[in-house]
Parts: structure tokens; sequence; C-alpha cells
């Protein structure tokens, strides 16, 4: 067996992102496989250096709805079996918030998952989303397959998830509706690996850019790892990178055990 590091990040506009040095953090950091969320953008608008990652194949879905919105971005060493954007759902899958990459020891789902909006119009089409995507996933488990899903869930599950749980318990990314779908994800057998390894509080992986909250750590977790419970054994490491800076998100990991010949 060998180990594999993956990580996940929500960029908040790649584009963006590259002018803050994230080309430097791949080169320092080598991860085996990084997905991105809220990429913002179409390949071919990528700048040069990013395009020169020629040591990774990558694949993107991008919004079709509108541009510069949402998008995901998977990139790895390792050339999956198969591809698949979206769950056949064409409201879901024109958003452009979901990569499906199967590597045969295990489906990697990376995932941008929609916000309930400040207004919270968006919510029903949040739940509609998590509930389809929930169903998509248990299609694939229960033949047997491996699962790890990693991506902005936009939502804090616990109170120990963001700083301040009792003045947001009415506003989109902790409500009751959407935490207890994690609840529901978290008993259909998917793991939150994070806190297999941390239960500490004050780990977050989102901070509001126009209060200056990261300078205080007031923040959020709502980027996540969760892993079927037949890859739970495989992980052996799972972390948050709150020190990476280029996006209001940090970038989280784990690392995980493959066959050699992976």
């Amino acid at each position: 067996m060998k180990k594999i590091q993956l990580f996940s990040w929500n960029v908040n506009g790649l584009r963006a992102a590259c002018k803050k040095g994230f080309v430097n953090w791949v080169k320092k950091t080598k991860p085996d496989i990084f997905c991105l969320q809220e990429t913002k953008a179409m390949k071919v608008q990528l700048p040069d250096e990013l395009q020169a990652l020629d040591s990774y194949y990558s694949f993107f879905s991008e919004s079709k709805t509108k541009k510069g919105y949402s998008g995901v971005a998977t990139y790895t060493k390792f050339s999956p079996g198969a591809i698949n954007k979206g769950m056949g759902i064409k409201k879901f899958d024109d958003e452009g918030r979901i990569l499906e990459t199967d590597f045969g020891h295990f489906i990697l789902f990376n995932v941008y998952f929609p916000n309930g909006g400040r207004d919270k119009k968006r919510v029903p089409y949040k739940i509609e989303f998590y509930d389809a995507f929930l169903k998509h996933c248990d299609k694939q488990k229960k033949q047997g397959k491996k699962i790890i899903i990693c991506g902005d869930v936009n939502t804090a599950h616990k109170e120990i998830d963001l700083f301040h749980p009792k003045e947001n318990s009415d506003r989109t990314g902790f409500l009751p509706e959407e935490r207890v779908w994690i609840d529901k994800l978290i008993k259909h057998g998917y793991v939150d690996i994070f806190r297999k390894f941390n239960k500490k509080p004050l780990q977050y992986t989102w901070w509001d850019y126009k209060t200056r909250a990261r300078e205080r750590n007031v923040g959020w977790r709502i980027d996540y790892f969760f892993v079927s419970e037949n890859v739970e054994k495989n992980v052996k490491s799972a972390k948050i990178h709150s020190k990476v800076m280029g996006s209001d998100h940090c970038p989280i990991s784990i690392t995980i055990e493959v066959p050699n010949n992976f």
C-alpha cells in the first residue's frame, strides 16, 4: 500500500487565486489530487502558468446558466477510468457543481453545493440538490463502491463548527433543515472524516472578507471530506490548512492508503 494526498479548496475564482500565488502553492505542496470549487472560469480562460501544470490530468465543469459563476475542477496525477459532470438532472447540472471521477479503488465527488442566499430564496433549491445528490451517491454505495465526497457544502453541521452559532441560527448555512441533511448523510454511512481526527473547536474553513474575520478566526467550517464507511480505515489523516491564503476559504486535505498499483 502507498499513501496519496487529496486536497479540496473553494478558490473563490480560479483566475483571481492565480494572482494570489495559487500555482506556487500547487508546486510547493504537490498534491496527488486536488479538487477546486467556485472556479468561476472555463478552462480556456485560465492563465498559461496554470495550463502548464502538465503533470496533472485536469477536468472542468462550468456553469451553463451564466458566466463567471460556480464551477468545479479536478486535477489528478492519476488517470480516472470515467468522468461524469453532474447527476443527470439538468437544473442542477447546468450550474456546473459536480465532477465525479472513478479511480477504480474509489469514486471521488468534487462538489460545490448551492448557497441558500442571504434572502433564503435558494434554500429549497439547495435542499433539493442535497437530497438528489445523496440519492445519487447511495446508488453507487449500494453497488459496493467506495465513495469520497469533498467540497464546499455551504453548511456548518454542529455548533462547534462556527464561531457564533446562536447569532447565526436563522441564517442560511446554519438553518435546521440544512444541518439535518448532514445528519442524514452521516446516517447513510458517510463519515465526516475530519472529526474522526480532530474534535477541537475553532477549526474553520471559511471567514467573511468584509469583516476581516480571518484575522480574529471568527469563521465557519463548511468545507468537508466525507467518506463511505468502507473507505474510513484507509484514511490516515485529515487536516484544515488555515494558514494558506488566496481565498476566503482555506484548503482541506486527507491522506489515504491505496494499492501500490493505483
